[in-house]
């Protein structure tokens, strides 16, 4: 460590130690540019926001209470002398955003700062000093800060970042038993702390303004959002990292980036490396480029590691969303690429349901998107793609099958195009309305399909899950609503909002317009669409979806619009729903996935706190892992596919089997049993 370096903390400590730290010297301060850009947010989200806003002192202390949990969520820098001197912005943070007056802000922020790097600096000088740790005490450490009171004093920080550090050298010695020493762990976190402390002092006026701004948006809801000049390059930066790089959506949860979802056909979804809810720890370039840790890194920061030319690799360290112990961690890598139209295009197979010794065939048509090729369509090219004429395809291949009805497949389908969801839902029916799109001022506009006839009209099973959403919420509602056929697996994603981007003089903002309302009348938002029958998932509700975001706007109904019935599901549901868990009591991979998530549920909610001593440590996890292990070679027993030894073996060898019933079991136990439920369906029509 050089002398410049030694004198540099020093002097950071002898200020962090005063009880109230001054503002930083080079601390970010507002331009006018930036000034103009908040009174801008503050009109659009006045006048353009869907909700009726009211920017008043009851606001003020809402977002000033947010503006501090951007900043120091898990309450680990600030003190609470910090948090009594900004006292003023509980109501003034309204004044801030209105006329433009950032300065106090703005030092807010500075405050925060100086903390941040005098704590790094602390840490740095702690591993410098030699560390040696007695992983034998009766220590824990909570998991979860965010509603712990701020620390009275540097003392008590201390005590707590004591802590960290501890379990931080624990992680990486459980982790890495070949680098199990004193010397290399030291150095691996300090690297860590440095890297950090390097990018903090590089923050300028411009960062500070997008977390101010996106505190404020957040207040609201959470598909509004501020992007600064920079950012609106790109339009969005989790957009741009699913066109080109390894195609998965990413956000923030804490200190730590979630994927939040997965591009169908990019590949983070081909190459089965990524699944929603896992947390990214560090990233490396390259085969053997350095791991650079991401934790509490800002999320544009760690989609520019994670982006870069396609057919480069890139190394992703990871907690599977499966974990309960954050020192489980595994290493990914992922070729980068570009996600093209046939990637994501339909596609069908026909699947063979034996019953009482007959052959039943069904067909399964798998919609990725809702695409469309913009470009050749506004050309006036006639034979543009789009996954309304894909799946027309598609149909008209399985009816050349005889296939006894079709299993529409929209698991993992984000949404997409508007138009593509009314005109799918028009191969399904006789025209009629889809959608009601309800705007700020309350009017309402309704979509539908303009077509005569239809393109099949027998019998019909959507498969949603989870990460079904936006426009899957809107077609399988539409289905649902008209009884055209069932849907079944899991509640979607619950999206019901619709965004557009508008231009300010310095950057642009993400405005939440509109709502999307089924013909039933009742809202997608918050809750989705609930299947007729519902599969066991080990996507928790809490982790992913339009609930677990904070603000999200509420659900709510308006008038339903004349539609025509054409046929009454709902009415054989008790039987449907009894053959099917008389099935899924003899399923291996029903049984298998209930089993699973009411454990992980469990294991999630006894978890508050980690122990910090080793044996204990490798007890807990163990004792955890032991008992999805034997879950996991219970159903792979029943299979027949070869037990595994340990459970970190799991996700890599699911798929490995020879034929595609093994491929991906569980997926594939989801389309056999939906196949089943439809022809169960289409048995008891016939017997009416």
């Amino acid at each position: 460590m050089s002398l410049f370096a030694a004198a540099r903390r020093a002097a950071i400590l002898s200020l962090w130690l005063v009880v109230c730290a001054p503002a930083l010297a080079n601390a970010p301060t507002p331009t006018d540019a930036q000034r103009q850009a908040a009174a801008e947010v503050a009109e659009s989200l006045r006048y353009g926001h869907y909700a009726d806003i009211n920017l008043d002192d009851e606001w003020s202390s809402r977002a000033f209470q947010r503006y501090l949990d951007v900043l120091d969520p898990q309450r680990a820098y600030l003190l609470a002398d910090d948090v009594k001197d900004f006292q003023d912005l509980k109501t003034s943070f309204d004044e801030a955003l209105d006329e433009g007056k950032l300065e106090r802000v703005y030092e807010l922020y500075a405050r925060y700062q100086s903390r941040l790097e005098a704590r790094l600096n602390w840490l740095i000088d702690r591993l410098d000093n030699g560390i040696d740790f007695d992983y034998k005490s009766d220590e824990r450490l909570a998991l979860n800060r965010e509603d712990a009171s701020w620390a009275r004093s540097q003392d008590a920080l201390d005590k707590l970042w004591e802590k960290r550090l501890k379990n931080a050298a624990l992680i990486q010695s459980l982790s890495d038993p070949k680098k199990d020493n004193a010397k290399d762990i030291a150095k691996t976190l300090r690297d860590r702390y440095e890297n950090q402390l390097s990018r903090i002092e590089q923050t300028n006026a411009e960062d500070v303004l997008v977390l101010f701004l996106n505190a404020v948006t957040g207040t609201i809801d959470p598909h509004t959002q501020y992007l600064s000049p920079s950012q609106s390059e790109s339009f969005d930066i989790q957009m741009k990292l699913s066109l080109e790089g390894i195609g998965a959506l990413l956000q923030t949860e804490g200190e730590y980036v979630k994927v939040s979802s997965l591009v169908p056909g990019g590949p983070a979804d081909k190459g089965n490396a990524l699944e929603p809810a896992d947390r990214i720890v560090a990233v490396g370039q390259g085969e053997d480029g350095e791991m650079i840790n991401v934790v509490g890194m800002r999320l544009d920061e760690v989609v520019d590691l994670i982006r870069g030319p396609k057919g480069s690799t890139v190394r992703l360290e990871i907690i599977p969303a499966k974990a309960v112990d954050v020192t489980r961690t595994h290493t990914v890598r992922i070729t980068r690429d570009t996600v093209k139209l046939e990637d994501q295009a339909a596609s069908s197979e026909v699947v063979t349901v034996t019953r009482n010794g007959e052959k039943h065939k069904v067909g399964v048509i798998d919609v990725p998107t809702f695409y469309v090729d913009f470009d050749a369509w506004q050309a006036g090219d006639s034979n543009y793609r789009s996954s309304t004429r894909d799946v027309a395809k598609e149909i008209d291949k399985l009816k050349q099958e005889n296939v006894e009805g079709i299993v529409l497949d929209l698991r993992n389908n984000g949404g997409g195009a508007l138009q593509e969801a009314n005109s799918l839902v028009g191969l399904f029916i006789d025209r009629g309305p889809t959608v009601q799109v309800r705007d700020a001022r309350g009017r309402i506009n309704l979509y539908g399909d303009s077509d005569r006839g239809t393109h099949y009209d027998g019998p019909l099973t959507v498969l949603v899950n989870r990460l079904s959403a936006s426009a899957s919420e809107i077609f399988a509602g539409a289905i649902q609503d008209y009884g055209r056929g069932l849907v079944v697996g899991n509640q979607t994603f619950g999206k019901g909002t619709v965004q557009t981007l508008n231009e300010l003089s310095h950057g642009q903002i993400k405005l939440t317009r509109a709502k999307f309302y089924r013909i039933s009348g009742e809202s997608t938002q918050l809750r989705g669409v609930t299947p007729g029958i519902k599969f066991p998932s080990l996507i928790d509700k809490d982790d992913i979806g339009e609930s677990a975001l904070d603000n999200a706007l509420p659900w709510d109904k308006v008038r339903p619009v004349q539609y025509r019935q054409y046929g009454h599901p709902q009415r054989y549901l008790d039987t449907l729903r009894k053959r099917h868990e008389q099935r899924a009591k003899q399923n291996p991979n029903f049984v298998y996935l209930k089993r699973e998530a009411k454990l992980v549920k469990q294991l999630k909610e006894q978890r508050t706190s980690i122990s910090l001593n080793r044996e204990q440590r490798k007890r807990e996890m163990d004792a955890q892992e032991a008992e999805q292990l034997s879950l996991e070679n219970q159903r792979r027993k029943a299979l027949g596919l070869d037990q595994i030894e340990e459970w970190a073996d799991a996700r890599e060898d699911d798929g490995a089997g020879q034929n595609k019933e093994e491929d991906e079991p569980i997926d594939r136990a989801q389309i056999i049993e939906a196949a089943n439920i439809l022809l169960d369906y289409a048995q008891l029509k016939k017997e009416q």
